[in-house]
């Protein structure tokens, strides 16, 4: 019986999972996302041209695989057009072999609205969020009141819809939002909730299915199927640095009720790593530089949110962290990508333990959000040479070889892979 395998961020986002799905993508024959919307910002290059894709798979260049967008993905009608769009201009055809959950949820344009309104509302203590509406979204969700991608089909929806969206605006009212100030991507409310209705057409154009069905055949045919996770474990609504997290469930576990896939079902568990760690937005990351060695990791990393534009900040890889999403997730293979950022350092650290109030610890605190965290140090020297040309993993740097032994040691998982630049052939697995 075939097994369910899992592709998931080990730090706070943006560990080129998107990358590693493509280059592992041959050997499957379904991507399926699991969780999060278009706050996903999911980045592929190849041929010398960069493609980012923020609700649809990351498998969709591979034509002849099938790319599920799973009942635990929200989707925003207007964003998933223009990506759509984009996909078609670089000669991709995603309506023959994309297909949508009927119970994924639509992100309306009030959502988008709510998620400035809650944003401005918390003042000094917003979160970062990057106002694709993501929160307000799962709240409906969850509060049961939301809409899916299978209500578009039916006759009462523009009645719900509108239902939906007066709730929306008495709540901005009561959190003293100016709507008349508001806009997205230039267009008032009103304007936008036309272009969004029209959208609506694009996404009656794919294949609409009961994924949960549909996940579960296909794995009783014997296919292979990979999950594509977005975020990461630290950014996970209930182990990551609440309240400075999304609104889903970006471990493992997630897998499970945003496909519909029993846990008996999940296999191989690919967790995704930087070789040193980067955050978008506020909240707590113990080892971030705020000197020059961490605008040179930000500027030779490219180091800019696909989805937001803003510079991500940077420090020394978080081990503490790690080996506790990879206790969370149950990683069996640990990936390695962007070690060719620290090609010119002569020195690299890892963090391997923390000290709080004076005790050492390698676990992460309940007050992580609020107690002054001390990053203890171990220094490496640096392998100082281009990565440029390497083509198998045991014919990397000696110094870099170290580094990674190093990690493996304190994670307890092994590295059986490392990603030595953004290009899909630069992906060189241990053998």
């Amino acid at each position: 019986m075939s097994k369910v395998d899992v592709l998931l961020g080990l730090q706070w986002g943006d560990e080129g999972k998107g990358k590693i799905v493509d280059v592992l993508t041959p050997h499957y024959d379904v991507i399926a996302r699991f969780q999060g919307g278009p706050n996903a910002g999911h980045t592929l290059e190849f041929n010398g041209i960069k493609h980012v894709l923020h609700i649809i798979p990351s498998g969709i260049f591979h034509t002849d695989k099938i790319n599920v967008i799973g009942n635990g993905v929200i989707i925003e009608a207007c964003i998933f057009k223009q990506e759509i769009e984009a996909l078609r201009q670089k000669g991709a055809c995603p309506e023959a072999n994309l297909y949508i959950s009927k119970k994924a949820h639509l992100i309306l344009p009030t959502h988008r609205m709510l998620d400035a309104a809650n944003e401005q509302a918390k003042g000094n203590q917003k979160i970062g969020s990057t106002l694709k509406g993501i929160g307000p979204t799962y709240t409906d969700k969850i509060a049961r009141s939301g809409l899916r991608v299978g209500d578009i089909l039916a006759p009462d929806f523009r009645e719900r819809f509108e239902l939906l969206k007066f709730q929306h605006l008495q709540t901005a009212h009561t959190l003293n939002f100016n709507l008349n100030d508001f806009r997205i991507d230039g267009l008032t409310l009103d304007e936008y909730e036309a272009k969004w209705m029209e959208s609506l057409d694009t996404l009656k154009q794919f294949k609409l299915i009961n994924s949960e069905y549909f996940i579960n055949r296909m794995l009783d045919e014997g296919k292979k199927v990979l999950a594509e996770g977005a975020q990461a474990a630290m950014l996970d609504v209930d182990f990551g640095t609440y309240p400075f997290v999304t609104s889903s469930s970006c471990v493992a576990a997630g897998v499970c009720s945003g496909l519909g896939v029993a846990p008996s079902r999940v296999g191989r568990i690919y967790g995704i790593a930087k070789a040193y760690c980067t955050r978008v937005g506020a909240g707590p990351f113990p080892t971030e530089l705020f000197d020059e060695t961490g605008r040179t990791l930000c500027e030779n990393g490219h180091e800019y949110g696909s989805t937001t534009g803003r510079p991500r900040r940077c420090g020394w890889i978080d081990l503490p962290a790690l080996r506790y999403a990879c206790m969370l997730d149950g990683v069996t293979d640990l990936v390695v990508t962007k070690p060719d950022v620290m090609n010119d350092f002569d020195e690299i650290k890892m963090c391997t333990a923390y000290e709080i109030e004076g005790k050492q610890t390698d676990e992460l605190p309940f007050e992580y959000n609020t107690v002054e965290i001390h990053p203890q140090l171990k220094s490496f020297p640096g392998w100082k040479q281009s990565l440029v040309g390497i083509n198998s993993f045991d014919k990397l740097p000696t110094k870099m070889l170290d580094y990674l032994h190093a990690i493996e040691q304190q994670v307890g998982v092994p590295i059986t892979a490392v990603s030595t630049s953004p290009d899909r052939k630069d992906v060189l697995f241990k053998l």
